[in-house]
């Protein structure tokens, strides 16, 4: 079975508590965007086999696909093993979930494959035993995302929307990002509400300004030239300009195709992985 695994952006991302475990509570407006992996998964006589066209990547259990698959066989004792094949399109370590949705389609792949039948609620269930953003991807769209993103309300799609996508040439740990946020220096929280609101409208214009990831407050500060992307963004007419997930990926949202094109023009002299895009 092949199926496309698509990268995320977030919207809007707050953070509203910590848990006693020292999880962080969160309130996401997550969006399916049109780059993808492609995962292909077939049945093989015993074990977990995975490649993948990108040198750099794992195939062993530091993977999040090779995780899903191990934990599905575990879950749903399947003795036989499983191939996987990665198509890497997606960067890494950049906020887009690139392994999450991996993972997620290994999981809804193996879920036909091996016959199990299992619905939405218990693919999600097993997904957040690998990571947060696994049962968003499961799901995909444009979602309210709370708790530790398990949480999940779908809300009108927010689609068609082009998007310039520009990731510097460093990559981003997550849970760094969130070890360093201290909670009580926000003082500037998204509006999620009036956000869904604007989406239930279609208001491409409220969402790209009232856009605010509370997780810049660490990775903006560390890494200046985030900023400058943003700020060249809107001078070249993106209505809208945010850092998606921990970063360092930074989105701009356009509503035009020239402006979009000028925009990816001018990046990609600067910086090498440069995307024009759609939400979907």
């Amino acid at each position: 079975m092949e199926l496309k695994a698509y990268a995320k952006i977030n919207l809007s991302l707050d953070v509203v508590g910590k848990k006693e475990n020292g999880y962080h509570l969160l309130e996401m407006i997550m969006q399916t965007i049109d780059l993808y992996d492609i995962i292909r998964v077939e049945k093989s006589e015993k074990g977990i086999n995975l490649e993948c066209n990108k040198s750099y990547i794992p195939l062993d259990n530091r993977n999040l696909a090779y995780r899903a698959a191990d934990l599905f066989m575990e879950e749903y004792k399947i003795n036989s093993g499983v191939h996987i094949s990665i198509l890497k399109n997606i960067p890494v370590a950049a906020g887009l979930a690139g392994g999450s949705t991996d993972a997620a389609a290994v999981i809804k792949a193996m879920n036909k494959i091996f016959n199990v039948n299992a619905d939405l609620e218990e693919l999600k269930t097993l997904g957040l035993n690998i990571g947060a953003d696994v049962p968003y991807c499961i799901i995909g769209g444009t979602a309210l995302c709370e708790g530790i993103g398990e949480r999940i309300t779908s809300l009108p799609v927010f689609g068609n929307h082009i998007l310039v996508l520009v990731k510097p040439s460093f990559g981003i740990s997550t849970k760094e990002v969130y070890s360093n946020l201290e909670l009580n220096k926000i003082y500037r929280h998204p509006d999620t509400q009036s956000m869904i609101e604007a989406i239930k409208r279609q208001d491409i214009n409220y969402v790209s300004e009232n856009m605010k990831n509370v997780l810049e407050n660490v990775t903006l500060k560390k890494h200046t030239i985030l900023k400058d992307i943003k700020n060249e963004m809107i001078k070249m007419k993106a209505l809208g300009a945010l850092m998606s997930g921990s970063g360092p990926t930074v989105f701009g949202i356009f509503d035009d195709m020239m402006k979009a094109q000028f925009c990816y023009d001018r990046m990609k002299i600067k910086y090498k992985e440069v995307y024009i895009t759609r939400t979907i």
